[in-house]
C-alpha cells in the first residue's frame, strides 16, 4: 500500500465554507489542471474524466464528516484502488489547515514511478486551493 501525504497549508477561511467547496465535485472544474485533464463531468458525489496518458477514469465521494473530511476513492474505470482523504482542521477563526492523503494498492515497482508525480499532484492541488480560497473574500460560514 503507498500512502503519499501532500504538505500541509493554511487558508485564510473558514472550515465551514472550505468544507462545502469540498463536499462537491461540482465546484473541482476550477481545480482541475485544464493541460492534464479534459471532459470533465461531474455531480455532486462523482466526477468522471480524460486524464492526459492515462485515459478515462473517475471518482466518488463515499464519506462526508462536516467541516472535517471528505473521502473519495476511485470509480470503476480506475485500473488501481486508491482512497483519497482530504482534511480540515480549524486552527482559528478564518484560519484553517489542509491535508491531502492518499492510500493506493499499486504493484511496488509501480510505486516508483508514480510516487514523485503524486506527492507532487497532492502538493499543487493543497496549492491551488490556497489560492483559490485566497482569491475569495473570507466568511466565518455563521448562520446569520
Amino acid at each position: 500500500m503507498l500512502k503519499i501525504e501532500s504538505k500541509i497549508a493554511k487558508i485564510n477561511n473558514s472550515d465551514r465554507i472550505i468544507y462545502a467547496f469540498l463536499a462537491d465535485f461540482n465546484n473541482f472544474s476550477s481545480l482541475v489542471p485544464q493541460d492534464k485533464i479534459s471532459n470533465w463531468k461531474a455531480t455532486e458525489d462523482t466526477c468522471s474524466f480524460v486524464l492526459e496518458g492515462i485515459g478515462e477514469t473517475g471518482m466518488k465521494i463515499i464519506e462526508r464528516e462536516p467541516h472535517k473530511l471528505v473521502k473519495i476513492t476511485g470509480d470503476e474505470k480506475n485500473k488501481f484502488s486508491f482512497f483519497l482523504w482530504i482534511q480540515l482542521k480549524e486552527l482559528a477563526e478564518l484560519d484553517t489547515a489542509i491535508k491531502l492523503t492518499i492510500h493506493a494498492e499499486i504493484n511496488p515497482m509501480i510505486q516508483m514511478m508514480v510516487k514523485k508525480p503524486l506527492q507532487n499532484f497532492l502538493d499543487m492541488l493543497v496549492d491551488q486551493l490556497a489560492v483559490h480560497f485566497q482569491n475569495q473574500k473570507p466568511e466565518t460560514g455563521s448562520d446569520e
